[in-house]
């Protein structure tokens, strides 16, 4: 159950500390700073994301060729190299692609 309401926008949280971290994105507040770049960030997830910029980590590696990416998101979108599927398709004249970002280029 969703108990913790955010008063600027509604969205609930079932967790205070969420509603918090959520909270920076009303004050514009970035409190989590990288401390190799400095960069800063609304969510903790996001500033953990940022630092495999600078450790070259990729923990996320493909079953099928070996090839390895930073985040899920990356991994999945290359396996559609593999699948063959294209779920994107054009409303106007039907060609179907691999990502979303080329539908958009079409």
């Amino acid at each position: 159950k969703k108990q913790f309401p955010c008063r600027d926008c509604g969205k609930s949280f079932t967790h205070s500390s969420a509603l918090l971290e959520h909270w920076h994105v009303h004050t514009g507040e970035k409190p989590y700073s990288c401390g190799a770049c400095g960069k800063s960030f609304v969510r903790s997830s996001h500033l953990k994301r940022h630092r495999l910029v600078h450790t070259g980590d990729k923990p996320y590696r493909c079953g099928d060729c070996g090839k390895s990416f930073t985040t899920t998101f990356n991994l999945n979108s290359h396996r559609l190299v593999h699948t063959g599927e294209k779920p994107y398709s054009c409303g106007d004249c039907g060609k179907s692609f691999s990502h979303r970002s080329a539908l958009r280029r079409h």
